[in-house]
């Protein structure tokens, strides 16, 4: 494909996505909705309240990358930093036609209570540059992320900002990203991005760690509901890319009855449980479901409202909304994207006494597994997978059961009450420090 014909396609791509999104609501306006439903919960100043809804910086790039065929090609990229309050802003780099401030901002704020939530010295950031990277080579992959990693510099360092994969990215990118910036200060520097490659200071059990600790959860909601005999419950889960095929692979390794999955194009069910390692290897072998063997082909729309028992949304932000929450079979929701759940939605599934673990708690596993891969950078020593799982495990049953006490003594929804415990940690931080100067 030419340059031209490339940027016919990106530009035909951005209009279909943001014609998408215009249909959805505007993720920073949910996320703040979000806060003003826990803070007044909290005792805390006007003025902190005020602060806490605010990004603290916000970054915008527009820079040239040049094509295969020697055309030059204009991009825009961001990096939000919310709250840098309890240590570096931590977040993650996502290339998607979909990207734009308000979805940064969004993402930023959530990353911000995550970590507080899960006790980790972070506060939150987000980055993403409007592309897809499919429509990229390999060689204009590496050159897109090299700039933009270049023109971060400002922002970025292992103790101000460290980056990681999200959506469109992956190890290899954040290998250019390492590269790049240790090529900036003439000495190589692992801790400055999470999720990259283990042979050059990545940590074993990273990759998978979101979708296990989606699982974690499920299985502590399950526990708490009696309901714990795995060959009966039924798992589907929207979204088959880093964090819904693991959370697939883990949930049906310890017995679970995984009968959907889908990507973007679609999705196959079976109600007697799915192959889900060859679902996997199909879909990476043809690009999606058509074709598969052992399981009918659903849409989108279908796989959320299936018969099931936990429904796990882990492909984008606003998929379940008033429009579909009415007919969701689930009686339990594992939140693996950020952000997947209106709050509108929200108020419909309290109602009808579906359980919803949110996204700040629910996928907390990636960044709890990146702060294992920053701490092991800094000291230059590596743990082993068992040992990475065991802590990841620890640190997410742990938070579970204090996002539990929480919703228990307030007497609210566990999307309330991970907020209330993640919002108050922050806040006692800022009154503790002070407003500068």
């Amino acid at each position: 494909m030419h340059g031209k014909e490339k940027e016919v396609v990106m530009v035909v791509a951005h209009q279909v996505l943001s014609a998408m999104h215009a249909k959805l609501e505007n993720p920073y306006h949910v996320a703040l909705e979000q806060y003003d439903r826990a803070v007044r919960y909290l005792e805390i100043s006007d003025g902190v309240k005020e602060f806490l809804k605010y990004p603290r910086r916000e970054f915008t790039v527009n820079f040239p990358v040049k094509r295969d065929d020697g055309t030059v090609e204009m991009f825009t990229g961001y990096r939000v930093h919310h709250n840098t309050v309890l240590g570096p802003s931590k977040g993650g780099i996502r290339f998607s036609m979909a990207v734009n401030l308000d979805e940064v901002r969004a993402l930023a704020m959530w990353m911000t209570w995550k970590c507080a939530l899960v006790g980790l010295p972070y506060g939150g950031a987000k980055g993403g540059v409007i592309v897809d990277p499919k429509t990229l080579s390999p060689h204009e992959l590496e050159s897109l992320t090299r700039r933009y990693a270049s023109e971060l510099i400002p922002l970025i360092s292992p103790h101000s900002d460290i980056p990681a994969p999200d959506m469109g990215t992956n190890p290899q990118v954040m290998a250019w990203f390492m590269d790049t910036y240790s090529m900036t200060v003439g000495y190589s520097v692992p801790a400055i991005v999470t999720g990259k490659p283990v042979n050059i200071g990545g940590s074993e059990g990273r990759n998978e760690a979101t979708g296990r600790g989606v699982i974690i959860c499920m299985e502590e909601s399950l526990k708490d509901k009696g309901r714990y005999r795995a060959e009966d419950i039924r798992v589907a889960i929207q979204g088959f890319g880093n964090v819904g095929s693991n959370a697939a692979l883990y949930a049906h390794s310890l017995g679970y009855r995984v009968v959907g999955v889908s990507d973007i194009e679609g999705g196959i069910y079976n109600e007697h449980g799915l192959d889900v390692e060859a679902a996997r290897v199909h879909l990476k072998k043809y690009g999606n479901f058509d074709g598969f063997v052992g399981g009918e082909r659903i849409n989108n729309e279908e796989l959320i409202t299936c018969d099931c028992d936990v429904l796990i949304p882990a492909a984008m932000e606003g998929q379940l909304t008033q429009h579909n929450a009415p007919h969701i079979r689930a009686s339990l929701i594992v939140e693996g994207a950020n952000g997947p759940t209106s709050p509108a939605a929200d108020d419909i599934l309290n109602e009808r006494g579906i359980q919803v673990i949110p996204d700040i708690l629910a996928n907390a596993g990636g960044v709890v597994v990146s702060y294992f891969e920053w701490v092991q950078d800094l000291q230059s020593f590596f743990w082993d997978e068992d040992e990475v799982h065991r802590q990841l495990e620890r640190a997410m049953r742990k938070s579970y059961l204090k996002t539990q006490e929480m919703a228990e003594k307030h007497d609210v929804d566990m999307r309330t009450a991970a907020q209330l415990t993640a919002i108050k940690r922050v806040a006692d931080a800022v009154t503790v420090r002070g407003f500068y100067p």
